[in-house]
C-alpha cells in the first residue's frame, strides 16, 4: 500500500510534508554544522543558540533534497519555535525516514511485547468491559499504539474484540523513535458509511453552503455533473461560483438549526435528508427560511462523493 504524504504541525509553528515516494536524483551529503569545525569554521563569533538554528537549517535542507520536503510558516503570530524541539522533530523525521527505507515489519502483538495476561473477550461481563479496554488501551499505549474510532456506534467491547482478535495479528511499519505513537483508527477497517456521510453532509455541504464564508474547500464533491437545486451538470469549481454568487447577495447568513436528519443507503447510493433553518440578512431586513435539505452521494469504487445537492426554500441558490 502506498502511504499518504504526511502533515506534521507543531506547536503553532511548522509544517512538513514529505512525499514518501520522492527520490532525490542527486544524494545529499549532509555534515552537522555544530560538531564539524570546517563548516563552522567561519562562524566562530555564533553563540550556542544560532548554532543551533544554523544546524537545523542544514538539518531542513537535508530533508528538503532527500524526501522532497515542503516547510511551512502557518501564520506571522506566534510562529517563533524553541529551536531544541525545531532540532529533535528534524532528527526524528530523519531517524523515521532511515528506519522506513529498511522496510522493516513486525505484528501489533509483538511490537507491545506479546502480552498474554488479558482476557478472552467472551470471558468479561458486562460491568467490567470498559475497565478492561481502560487498561489495554493504557498498556498498548506503553508501546506507542493507540487505537481510537470517530463513529460513536463503536462500543467499548467491539474496540476489545477487535484488538485482541484483529489488531494484534496487523503488521506495522517497525521504527523505534522516542515519543513516536503509531495510531490506529477502528473506523478504517471497519467504515460506518451511515455517520461518516451524515457528518460530510452537514459539516462539509449545508453548514459551508448556508454562511457568509464563501466556499473555497469541496472535498467530497465530486468533480462534475453535480446538482445544485435547478443548476446541473457543475463542476467542482463552477459549483463554488454559484453558491459564492448566492452568498455575495446577502448581508449575512446565518444557519441557525440543522434538525430531522436520516440517512438511506442503497447499494452505490446515500442520500442524507434533513431540516434546516435558516437567517438570510438582505438590506438589513432579516428574513427566516425553514425547509427541507438533501445530500446524495454515490459510490465511486474508492469513496463516497457528493453528487446532489437541494436546499429548499433558498429560491436565489
Amino acid at each position: 500500500m502506498r502511504r499518504r504524504n504526511p502533515i506534521v504541525y507543531i506547536n503553532n509553528a511548522l509544517f512538513i510534508k514529505i512525499p514518501f515516494n520522492f527520490n532525490a536524483d542527486t544524494p545529499f551529503d549532509f555534515i552537522n554544522p555544530s560538531i564539524n569545525p570546517k563548516i563552522m569554521e567561519n562562524n566562530d563569533n555564533l553563540n550556542e543558540l544560532e548554532k543551533l538554528k544554523a544546524e537545523n537549517d542544514f538539518l531542513k535542507m537535508k530533508i528538503m533534497l532527500e524526501n522532497g520536503a515542503d516547510f511551512y510558516i502557518p501564520g506571522e503570530e506566534n510562529t517563533e519555535l524553541n529551536p531544541e524541539i525545531e532540532n529533535q522533530f528534524l532528527n526524528n523525521i530523519i531517524e523515521f525516514e532511515k528506519q522506513f527505507q529498511q522496510r522493516k515489519t513486525i505484528t501489533v502483538f509483538d511490537k507491545i511485547g506479546r502480552p498474554l495476561h488479558f482476557k478472552r473477550m467472551n470471558d468479561i461481563p458486562d460491568d467490567a468491559i470498559n475497565s478492561e479496554w481502560d487498561n489495554l488501551l493504557e498498556y498498548m499505549q506503553q508501546y506507542g499504539i493507540v487505537l481510537s474510532a470517530c463513529s460513536p456506534k463503536v462500543t467499548a467491547r467491539e474496540l476489545y474484540r477487535f484488538t485482541t482478535e484483529e489488531l494484534f495479528k496487523h503488521e506495522t511499519d517497525d521504527i523505534k523513535i522516542p515519543g513516536m505513537i503509531s495510531g490506529f483508527l477502528y473506523d478504517e477497517f471497519y467504515p460506518d458509511y451511515e455517520y461518516d456521510n451524515t457528518r460530510y453532509a452537514i459539516d462539509d455541504c449545508i453548514k459551508p453552503f448556508l454562511c457568509k464564508e464563501l466556499l473555497d474547500f469541496t472535498p467530497w464533491f465530486a468533480k462534475e455533473n453535480i446538482q445544485l437545486n435547478t443548476h446541473v451538470n457543475l463542476t467542482q469549481e463552477e459549483l463554488k461560483e454559484v453558491v459564492n454568487a448566492f452568498k455575495e447577495k446577502f448581508n449575512d447568513i446565518e444557519l441557525i438549526e440543522v434538525s430531522d436528519v436520516k440517512c438511506d443507503i442503497e447499494k452505490e447510493d446515500c442520500t442524507i435528508t434533513g431540516m434546516h433553518e435558516t437567517i438570510l440578512i438582505f438590506d438589513n431586513v432579516p428574513v427566516t427560511v425553514k425547509d427541507n435539505w438533501l445530500v446524495q452521494f454515490i459510490w465511486d469504487g474508492d469513496f463516497w462523493c457528493i453528487v446532489n445537492v437541494q436546499i429548499q426554500g433558498i429560491e436565489l441558490l
